[in-house]
């Protein structure tokens, strides 16, 4: 009884099953940012973009899949050798994206191993056009050789290249160490130049300093000496002034009546007071040898005015002493 229920159903399975597979190989889902190569019969036929696509059963066939997102490859480090015969380890990143995806299935058995092969020989290439100063300091100028080297041949594979990014270059222990002590070199030579430097500017500005200080005490002094000048001048015409004004005063008083008896009066008490001042100048003086006679001496003072009052002229004019 079991055997004439199952017997009918078999060939229902059977068919069920045969219609989901022609359904699963007839309806392909593509994800986004994804291409897949569909063959038909072994030659190239179309390229399914995301989304449901039917497909032709037992005919088509999907041969490719690629992803069209950007791919980051790791270079493996190589050895380069530069201009001047130095070895350098060089290491990077090398950015992909397929652009194409039928270039890519057919233009090269494997573009992305192609493309980073590419991107080393390019590097060894652009090295050894550069000294070991130059290829140390040049890392952009370095990627955008390679980037530019792996974009022209990158081209046939569906392949764009978006940069490359050196991560290390590495020289060899020996010249490490000697770009560490002429990096120290350096530093020591530019150090020692700036304290010279600093110490000539320094001599410079206390001689400058000193320079000017002597000029300011010198015209210090100059100033002083003129001023110094300037009053003994005004004192010279000031007292030169006043003598004159004594003089003219005299000569007015000398004129008046009882003028020449007063002059004459006090001439003698000058004469008098003159001589009784020596002896307080100094210790050895020479005298006259009359001086015990005073009343000569005051008759010798009184002849002298009366002298010059008898030569003034009558016209009043201040008479001419001595």
């Amino acid at each position: 009884m079991l055997e004439n229920i199952l017997t009918p159903a078999i060939p229902l399975v059977l068919l069920v099953l045969v219609g989901f597979t022609l359904l699963r190989s007839t309806m392909r889902i593509v994800p986004q940012q994804t291409s897949w190569i569909v063959e038909r019969l072994g030659r190239y036929s179309r390229t399914l973009e995301p989304g449901l696509n039917i497909l032709m059963p037992f005919v088509d066939r999907v041969a490719y899949r690629f992803d069209l997102r950007e791919v980051p490859l790791e270079v493996p480090p190589q050895v380069c050798i530069s201009l001047d015969n130095t070895t350098l380890t060089v290491d990077g990143f090398l950015y992909l994206q397929i652009t194409d995806a039928a270039k890519a299935a057919y233009g090269s058995s494997s573009p992305i191993n192609a493309a980073m092969q590419l991107a080393q020989t390019s590097m060894r290439s652009e090295i050894g056009k550069l000294h070991l100063d130059q290829a140390l300091s040049s890392r952009q100028l370095l990627n955008t050789a390679v980037a530019n080297a792996v974009e022209e041949a990158a081209v046939n594979w569906g392949i764009k290249v978006l940069r490359y990014e050196i991560k290390d270059i590495t020289p060899p222990q020996e010249i490490l160490h000697a770009m560490e002590l002429q990096i120290t070199a350096e530093r020591e030579k530019r150090a020692t130049i700036f304290r010279s430097e600093g110490q000539r500017q320094q001599q410079i500005n206390t001689s400058e300093g000193q320079q000017q200080q002597e000029i300011n005490i010198a015209n210090g002094r100059r100033q002083a000496e003129i001023l110094r000048a300037e009053g003994e001048a005004k004192a010279i015409e000031l007292v030169a002034a006043a003598t004159a004004e004594a003089i003219r005063t005299i000569a007015s008083a000398a004129v008046e009546k009882g003028g020449i008896e007063a002059l004459q009066m006090q001439l003698a008490k000058d004469y008098i007071d003159k001589w009784g001042n020596l002896a307080k100048a100094g210790t050895a003086i020479v005298v006259p040898a009359d001086l015990g006679n005073i009343g000569a001496m005051v008759a010798t003072a009184m002849q002298i005015v009366k002298g010059s009052s008898v030569d003034a002229p009558a016209t009043g004019s201040v008479p001419r002493l001595g």
